[in-house]
């Protein structure tokens, strides 16, 4: 097979280019990352830095995110200055926790982008860095007599109860309903889950991006284009089964230790959900389905996953990967997998 990437301990060349073209471009990446960071945009956030740094040099992605930033701290303050106090709070948590989760998280894993590292290696380092950095607005707010945590169990808590109201009504006893009433338990999970969405479709985005711009540049083939950065072959680091064991002994603790397993659990257990579903992508894609039958395939996949038969297949099939190999990604005739698509 035609190698599509570089070795892990090679660099992405960068071309040189005139000081006052990298100022304009840093310019203009700050400007739409700042928009990106402010808007539902937030996911491709990334990879805008990724591509600055592709385009010009780790420094200019550095102080791209500089001035990204600094204008994007200018407009949360604006909301601060012109709302009620607790409005207000909201707004420095927002802003606090997209610098710290987001575009910290990316500047910390450009070096292993550069290095084309695998997929699942940038995205379990982005998470690990982005949990940190959650963690630490916790700290800060805190500081200001603010709890994001606290506000988000208790608007978690309120809408669960409003949901077991709704669901007592159509006869289901309160012992059925013990994961909803647990489900406050999770909020991390879900802050960390949604982090990690936005570096997978970033890398994606970013996977996309280097492909074309190494096609128009050195006339790569389209075939081999089209086999990089590919999200059929995410794969995560075989040792996310030990927090996966880690996170199964919830039920054996007690406290906040309980707490923490239950929700390395759930940030493992969602992460393999997406293995599994880069597993079933692989599979239409090598069985030649075709647009037509990957969304009949799709679909069918979500019929599964309402009824959970498919959230345990792709659950199951993405922890036994690292044993079975399903799209035999660890065979020597293959490429190097590095990232995204």
């Amino acid at each position: 097979m035609t190698e599509s990437s570089l070795h892990p301990t090679d660099t992405m060349s960068v071309p040189e280019r005139p000081f006052s073209r990298v100022a304009r471009s840093v310019a203009g990446y700050g400007v739409v990352t700042a928009l990106m960071l402010i808007t539902p945009l937030l996911v491709f956030a990334p990879a805008a830095l990724f591509h600055c740094a592709m385009r010009n040099n780790r420094i200019a992605a550095w102080s791209a995110a500089l001035v990204a930033t600094g204008l994007a701290g200018l407009y949360f303050a604006e909301v601060a200055n012109t709302s009620a106090l607790a409005d207000a709070r909201l707004a420095y948590t927002s802003y606090i926790g997209i610098v710290l989760s987001v575009v910290v998280p990316s500047i910390a894993a450009l070096p292993l982008v550069q290095q084309r590292r695998k997929f699942g290696t940038v995205l379990m380092f982005a998470l690990i860095v982005s949990a940190a950095g959650l963690v630490l607005t916790e700290f800060v707010m805190r500081s200001m007599s603010f709890s994001p945590y606290a506000m988000q169990v208790q608007q978690m808590s309120a809408t669960a109860s409003q949901i077991a109201t709704m669901v007592k009504q159509n006869g289901v006893r309160d012992s059925q309903l013990w994961l909803l009433n647990r489900v406050s338990m999770l909020v991390p999970a879900m802050a960390i889950f949604q982090v990690g969405l936005v570096f997978v479709l970033s890398l994606m985005m970013y996977g996309r991006l280097s492909a074309w711009r190494a096609f128009a540049l050195r006339g790569a083939d389209r075939a081999t284009m089209r086999q990089t950065y590919l999200f059929r072959n995410l794969q995560l680091p075989e040792w996310v089964l030990f927090l996966f064991v880690a996170g199964g002994l919830t039920p054996l603790l007690t406290g906040i230790w309980q707490l923490i397993a239950a929700n390395v659990l759930t940030v493992v257990f969602c992460l393999y959900l997406l293995q599994g579903l880069a597993i079933f992508r692989a599979i239409l894609v090598r069985t030649g389905a075709g647009w037509v039958g990957s969304l009949l395939g799709f679909f069918i996949l979500a019929m599964l996953c309402l009824t959970g038969i498919g959230l345990v297949l792709l659950a199951g099939a993405g922890l036994f990967d690292p044993f079975v190999d399903f799209r035999k990604l660890n065979r020597k005739d293959d490429s190097h997998e590095s990232h995204t698509d």
